[in-house]
């Protein structure tokens, strides 16, 4: 009896003990952002900001705070954490180790990229005159990357004497570079550098001058175009500076190698200086004076330059001129406007000329021969592909290097022999373990606007998944800038789609999928067509069966994260979870707030609020500005603590102002990379840890645990 007892004793302390871990499980409590009201009044309209202190970045406070979101994150995925590492090592595991990029040829070099087995970083080489001569290591980053959280080298620029490179380095991820210089022969690092640049530098034809660019150290604009002259001891020398806060600069060289060329832009406007790379002391000339709403960039070929513009022509024409008459009223036309089709780009070469347009949301390259005046379109066999120039560096060259990929098949390279029309496939990019495109299928759909305007929405899933409203889908949107989010391959999208989800992009307003005027009605005071045809595509996708509500996944990034933040406002009903990433948030203060890096440049997208009209209508699609008392769906917010473009504030008080307002009980989970910027960690492999926990998030929602 005693031992009955004891055992009854037992069994209870037991339940009693479960009971009170499965409680504390339940009961891991969010943080609980501290409210200091902060006043802001524009326009005779009050605002009261209880989380703008987030914004003091070296504060302690701050700091802990982050760092709490980050703890309450990490255990409320703890029971993922199994599931992130098979995700992360299935995405690793489809990644060539040892690669190597297409060798293309310029001025007397093969250039490659190589990558080796387990290194994060891409060794940059090259071989004079042939691929069977000796290699020459240019930079191995691995080596260089040792002891950094994050490293980046960008703006890799060889002299033309092939005797010097000068590349830029940033390690914090602000997108700040300090610009090195390094003898290929000797191998020995100059130990002159700049700092506070954007990271490229130009050379001019003496193999010892180069033109770069500076960044504002506050606002982080590219502001001023410097020389410098190696080992003279002179120190850099002013020769531009961009007044106009609504503009950029930079600096670069002409395909041709005969023109160093500054270009002043602004999301309406461009201007373009040129001087002869042999001149380097010289000053430079005005292309064509700014004007604005007056778009053009330049191409230099021969006796003449070309030039892309929106001149009398929405979706751009294409003109050319003679070296000593550069201003517009000398440009005669070489391709006319049409409202079909975007001229995007093009590209000259001695003998050719190659047009790149966008027609129906799909990239046709057409190729003409300047001395026959016969023309003619690149075949490709699917429907819905991307494709895009390559690197094409020697003018003289009868060979068009270009890239190709689609939904379901990986990316591609090819030399598009332009005389015999002939391609050939030079790589595909190998998915290790094996892919079939065959086993998938992708299409594109068109969903109906609340203007009556049609969508088009590109898909993409394994063959076999069901169509009857059971599968979980995937929908991704951006849809600013102009900016077009093609339907290419990536291989980290098959730990999805083998997972039985739909795959599905929204080519909302806002983008140039559908030409210029696409774009033009997603911007300004037509910013809401892009949140409203995103919420169009949803609906389609659920009315064709291809998921339902409780399925329904969304992801979108810096402009995507608001159109993320946007669209749960207006249909939060609408999701089972949402991934926003780097997004750009709290849309008013972040405009009112000149000091913040690259605000003034973003006027003529989103609108000045310093104008009441754009102000209003800011304020009536901002996200963090229209949170309410609501149910929310299921919500995973990442940032980056050295983001350039999107400052973590942003995020964290919208995470903070949710937490507050929300009457669900869905996950509401903020991660801030403490050692990132807007574009994540660097390296090949790191990167993919984040994607393994958004990947997870989305699998816990749907209770699956494979």
């Amino acid at each position: 009896m005693i031992k009955m007892y004891r055992y009854s004793v037992y069994l209870c302390s037991l339940f009693l003990l479960c009971l009170i871990s499965c409680q504390t499980k339940n009961m891991i409590k969010p943080p609980v952002a501290q409210k200091k009201p902060f006043q802001l009044t524009n326009h005779d309209t009050t605002r009261i900001d209880p989380y703008y202190w987030l914004k003091e970045r070296e504060d302690p406070e701050v700091l802990e705070y982050l760092k709490a979101e980050n703890n309450y994150t990490e255990n409320v995925l703890k029971d993922t954490e199994e599931l992130q590492e098979k995700i992360y090592n299935e995405i690793v595991g489809r990644i060539k180790q040892t690669d190597m990029s297409v060798p293309y040829f310029s001025n007397g070099y093969f250039y490659y990229t190589r990558y080796e087995e387990g290194k994060e970083y891409p060794v940059y080489c090259r071989k004079k005159g042939s691929l069977d001569a000796e290699e020459e290591v240019m930079l191995n980053v691995n080596e260089m990357a040792e002891g950094f959280e994050y490293f980046d080298v960008g703006g890799i620029s060889v002299s033309p004497d092939n005797k010097m490179i000068a590349y830029g380095v940033d390690t914090v991820s602000r997108r700040i570079y300090t610009l090195y210089f390094k003898e290929l022969e000797s191998g020995k690092i100059l130990d002159e550098n700049i700092p506070g640049t954007i990271g490229s530098a130009s050379w001019a034809n003496d193999n010892k001058t180069i033109y770069y660019t500076q960044k504002n150290e506050q606002t982080l604009r590219p502001e001023k175009i410097f020389r410098y002259v190696l080992s003279s001891g002179s120190g850099s020398e002013l020769v531009y500076e961009e007044t106009d806060e609504t503009y950029y600069c930079y600096v670069y060289k002409s395909r041709s190698r005969k023109y160093l060329i500054i270009a002043s832009t602004s999301t309406v406007s461009d201007e373009y200086q040129i001087l002869p790379a042999d001149d380097p002391q010289g000053k430079f000339k005005v292309f064509q004076p700014r004007e604005r709403g007056l778009e053009y960039s330049i191409g230099h070929v021969g006796d003449k330059f070309y030039i892309r513009t929106n001149l009398d022509a929405r979706n751009f024409r294409l003109m050319q001129t003679s070296l000593k008459a550069t201003s517009k009223e000398n440009w005669k036309e070489v391709i006319p406007h049409r409202e079909d089709a975007l001229l995007e780009g093009f590209i000259n070469f001695d003998r050719y000329l190659v047009i790149d347009e966008r027609i129906m949301g799909n990239t046709n390259l057409r190729i003409i021969n300047m001395d026959s005046k016969e023309e003619h379109n690149v075949d490709f066999k699917e429907k819905v592909y991307s494709c895009w120039i390559s690197v094409n560096p020697e003018l003289s060259s009868d060979v068009l290097r270009i890239g190709y990929s689609s939904l379901t098949t990986p990316t591609t390279t090819y030399d598009y022999h332009m005389r015999t029309r002939e391609m050939e496939l030079m790589k595909r990019q190998e998915v290790i373990g094996g892919h079939d495109p065959d086993q998938y299928r992708s299409e594109r759909l068109f969903a109906i606007a609340p203007d009556g305007k049609e969508v088009p929405v590109s898909l993409v899933y394994k063959k076999g998944t069901p169509l009857d409203g059971s599968s979980p889908l995937f929908l991704y949107g951006y849809g600013s800038y102009g900016n077009t989010y093609d339907p290419n391959f990536n291989s980290v999208r098959l730990s999805l789609l083998d997972r039985g989800f739909v795959y599905a992009i929204a080519h909302v307003r806002g983008s140039e999928f559908l030409g210029r005027e696409w774009y033009e009605d997603g911007k300004l005071l037509k910013k809401k067509n892009t949140f409203t045809d995103f919420i169009a595509c949803a609906e389609l996708l659920i009315e064709n069966n291809y998921t339902q509500t409780d399925k329904l996944m969304i992801y979108g990034a810096s402009a995507g994260g608001l159109l993320i933040g946007a669209v749960i406002n207006m249909r939060p009903d609408l999701f089972k979870g949402a991934i926003a990433a780097v997004p750009f948030v709290d849309v008013v203060t972040t405009m009112l707030d000149e000091s913040i890096p690259l605000t003034t440049g973003e006027y003529d997208e989103w609108g000045d609020p310093n104008e009441k009209e754009y102000f209003e209508y800011m304020l009536s699609y901002s996200p963090y500005d229209n949170v309410e008392a609501k149910a929310y769906p299921n919500l995973l917010v990442t940032t980056g603590f050295h983001d350039s473009q999107v400052q973590y504030w942003e995020p964290a008080k919208w995470v903070a102002k949710l937490r507050d307002l929300k009457t669900d009980d869905n996950l509401l989970l903020l991660y801030t990379n403490m050692d990132a910027g807007h574009g994540g960690a660097s390296g090949r492999f790191k990167q993919h840890k984040e994607t393994a926990l958004e990947y997870a998030f989305l699998l816990k929602l749907l209770h699956k645990d494979e």
